[in-house]
C-alpha cells in the first residue's frame, strides 16, 4: 500500500494557527474572510498558492513552512519573528519553550 506523501494544507495551517494561539475568527478577520471560510480550508487538502502566501504572511510563516510543515523550521521562523518583533509583550524564552513542548505534544499525538 502506497503511502500519500502529499501534505493536507488545511490540517497544517490549522496546526500552525494554534501553535500561535490565534483563533479562526482572529485569522479569518486578518484575511477578510468569514470564519467559515477558514473552517473550511482548514478541512481542505489543497489551496490555492495566492490564498496559501495570504495565510502565510498573516501566519508570519514561509509558505514552504506550511507545506512541509518543518518544525524545525517553524520554530526557527517563530523565533525570528519574535526576535525581531518590537511590541513583545511576554517572555520569549518563555513563549518559545511553549511552543516547542506544544510541538512535542503534537508529535506523539501523530
Amino acid at each position: 500500500m502506497e503511502k500519500n506523501d502529499k501534505p493536507h494544507l488545511g490540517k497544517n495551517i490549522s496546526f500552525i494557527r494554534e501553535l500561535r494561539e490565534m483563533k479562526q475568527s482572529t485569522l479569518a478577520m486578518e484575511l477578510g474572510i468569514s470564519q467559515q471560510s477558514v473552517s473550511s480550508i482548514e478541512n481542505s487538502a489543497e489551496i490555492s498558492e495566492e490564498r496559501l502566501e495570504q495565510i502565510a504572511n498573516v501566519l508570519a510563516v514561509d509558505k514552504q513552512v506550511i507545506i512541509n510543515l518543518s518544525k524545525q523550521h517553524l520554530l526557527n521562523q517563530i523565533v525570528e519573528n519574535v526576535q525581531n518583533s518590537s511590541t513583545l509583550h511576554f517572555n520569549a524564552v518563555e513563549k518559545i519553550i511553549e511552543l516547542y513542548e506544544r510541538l512535542l505534544v503534537a508529535e506523539k499525538h501523530r
